[in-house]
């Protein structure tokens, strides 16, 4: 570790920075999933458009999963760009805006984490702390309640309580706390928390940040650091310096553990990171390069590096990317059964996209992606043999978004994902066509169309939806239909579903707000119904 920092400062010497003024990033919910579409409340859609991508935490890490395709004023329909689960009350992310000061109709994205924090922004800032340091605290309590209904199956109803707090400047001074924490538990099934709370309890983040000056912050606690998204939560601290455009961090700490994300005091990990900010009135430019090595009871379970760019310095154009090498590895010996180490850098992780806004009403995507299992050395010995065996995943998808009129919008995209043990790749194209004020109605109506073949399945989804400001910026509600028809390479006789779908969201007070969510399904002989219930007090 005592070499990193001059290789780094070697790498990125010479780079400057100049001022520039970030902008706020904003937390929303998923209240409302289909086939083809993602629904995310926000409490107020201002400075989202479409086009833009949204994000989340994979496994206390970030990923993109959905684009913005459409929007009212406090909700947004989107479609996913990734292949992970997504389920109603994830917590969603916007990204952090830069606007730059000669160009303000243009806007450089940087992706951050879903966190409360507001102490540590990707974007350095040449500005001293003010000389009177304001308290300011925010934060937010919900309760949700998931209920299922069937005439094949018994009832099952799942609560969740979260509870999140930002505070700056604690007592008008330079330290600021931060916190996000949920409760989950089923109905009757109360034995699975009684045998360890932390099936139930989850603490995602929880620290205290002290800033002695803009440039030299240090936290204690579990933070997730943007410049380390891959890394995931850190128990114990980290420390970030600026150097004009240049940021140097440490961490030392553990890790949550990975059965049920308490503290584990066993999985040690510690690194450091060098990050670059540059600015111009063309754009902007940041980069992060990292270096983290991970243990379980000593032993070394994972080390790896990683590198991270995103780029908007031609006009119109975003780049962003990440990459990401094994540094300590093992081949099994097929001879002997038993594994040999090789330190060998191992490509695990690629991820690249291009988003190019060619007129104000036409922007086109392209991503890849390829992807390994990420093997715990330690951690997963027992079944190190069979991870090993995965083929990489390699993944491409391109998107059009295309707005003719200022009520019309429609786009597609289309997504090729294969690994070498499926027998057949995995293909699909969604399309869709969204009127907004529909006349007389005064509804956003959105009709929609997916083709999808898997390793197991093909199949095909129709969907139609309407979607409504009942009363502008307190009352919003929603109807839907899709006709879904699955056919499976075992099955000769085909899947054919109707579904039903309906939400409401209600703005009871300026910081008070309800909705609920219903969906069914409905089957030859079997029907499932599904209720979501929320209530959200923000303070």
């Amino acid at each position: 570790m005592k070499h990193i920092l001059p290789v780094f400062l070697l790498i990125f010497l010479g780079l400057s920075l100049k001022g520039n003024t970030p902008g706020e990033a904003k937390e929303g919910t998923i209240s409302f999933i289909t086939s083809q579409n993602v629904y995310v409340k926000f409490q107020s859609t201002e400075n989202i458009t479409v086009g833009d991508t949204l994000f989340m935490m994979q496994e206390a890490k970030i990923i993109p999963v959905l684009i913005v395709k459409d929007l009212s004023s406090i909700s947004c329909v989107c479609t996913p760009v990734s292949t992970k689960p997504l389920h109603v009350k994830d917590k969603i992310s916007t990204q952090r805006k830069v606007f730059n000061p000669a160009k303000s109709n243009e806007v450089a994205v940087q992706p951050i984490i879903p966190s409360v924090s507001k102490d540590v922004d990707i974007v350095s800032v040449k500005k001293d702390l003010p000389k009177k340091l304001k308290e300011d605290i925010s934060g937010r309590i919900s309760l949700s309640s998931y209920s299922n209904f069937s005439n094949v199956s018994d009832i099952s109803q799942r609560m969740r309580y979260t509870f999140s707090l930002n505070a700056q400047n604690i007592g008008n001074t330079k330290l600021s706390g931060e916190t996000y924490i949920s409760f989950v538990h089923k109905i009757n099934e109360w034995s699975e928390v009684k045998d360890d709370i932390f099936n139930a309890l989850k603490i995602y983040s929880l620290a205290l940040n002290y800033a002695f000056n803009n440039n030299n912050i240090i936290s204690v606690g579990r933070k997730i650091n943007p410049r380390l998204s891959s890394v995931g939560a850190v128990d114990g601290l980290q420390y970030e310096t600026k150097f004009k455009s240049l940021t140097v961090g440490l961490i030392a700490g553990t890790r949550p553990d990975y059965l049920n994300y308490s503290f584990n005091a066993d999985l040690v990990q510690y690194g450091g990171y060098l990050g670059h900010d540059y600015a111009t009135k063309n754009g902007n430019m940041q980069s992060s390069l990292a270096l983290v090595e991970q243990l379980n009871n000593g032993n070394t379970d994972r080390r790896f590096a990683y590198f991270q760019h995103s780029n908007s310095l031609i006009k119109n154009l975003y780049f962003f990317g990440s990459v990401e090498f094994d540094l300590y590895n093992k081949v099994m010996n097929e001879a002997e059964n038993t594994l040999t180490q090789n330190n060998t850098p191992d490509l695990s992780n690629l991820y690249v996209s291009l988003r190019y806004k060619v007129v104000k009403q036409l922007s086109l995507s392209l991503s890849y992606s390829a992807r390994k299992n990420i093997i715990y050395y330690e951690t997963y010995k027992d079944i190190v043999d069979r991870l090993l065996e995965a083929a990489t995943t390699e993944g491409y998808m391109f998107q059009v978004n295309f707005r003719p009129g200022k009520n019309i919008s429609l786009g597609a995209n289309t997504g090729y994902r294969l690994s070498k043990q499926d027998p057949r790749p995995s293909k699909n194209l969604y399309s869709y066509l969204t009127f907004n004020k529909v006349p007389w109605l005064n509804v956003t109506a959105t009709i929609s169309a997916t083709l999808l073949e898997t390793s197991y399945q093909s199949g095909s989804i129709y969907s139609v939806g309407i979607s409504r400001d009942l009363i502008p910026g307190k009352f919003n509600g929603g109807l839907g239909y899709r006709y879904v028809n699955y056919k499976f390479l075992n099955f000769e006789k085909p899947l054919v579903q109707n579904m039903a779908e309906m939400n409401l969201t209600w703005r009871l007070m300026k910081k008070l707000s309800c909705s609920l969510n219903y969906e069914g399904t409905f089957e030859k002989n079997r029907n499932y119904d599904r209720i979501y219930i929320n209530i959200t007090q923000r303070f």
